[in-house]
């Protein structure tokens, strides 16, 4: 199979959605339908937040990956674990969906 990302995304599993603080907070990656870890996530950010893949103990900080208000990313995932993520100016919310490998 391909480690690319190519086409339409597919979402068919549940992500969450968790609130940024001051602080660097970190949950699981979801996994996808199969209950597989994802090759590929999508980030989404209601306000300015930071992101950084790791194992259980990934700290994000304000030097890590942006993700800029009402925008998403597709990240790989690579044999992440979890996902750490912050605020920037002001507290929001970050949006985490596993992509269906293809």
């Amino acid at each position: 199979m391909s480690q690319t990302f190519e086409g339409a995304i597919t979402v068919m599993a549940t992500g969450f959605t968790a609130a940024t603080g001051a602080a660097s907070a970190r949950s699981a990656i979801p996994v996808n339908s199969a209950g597989e870890r994802p090759r590929y996530i999508r980030v989404a950010a209601i306000n300015e937040s930071y992101v950084k893949l790791g194992d259980v103990t990934v700290t994000a900080t304000a030097n890590d990956i942006l993700v800029q208000p009402a925008d998403s990313i597709w990240l790989a995932v690579n044999g992440a674990t979890n996902i750490a993520y912050i605020q920037g100016t002001s507290a929001g919310k970050v949006n985490v969906v596993p992509l269906e490998n293809s």
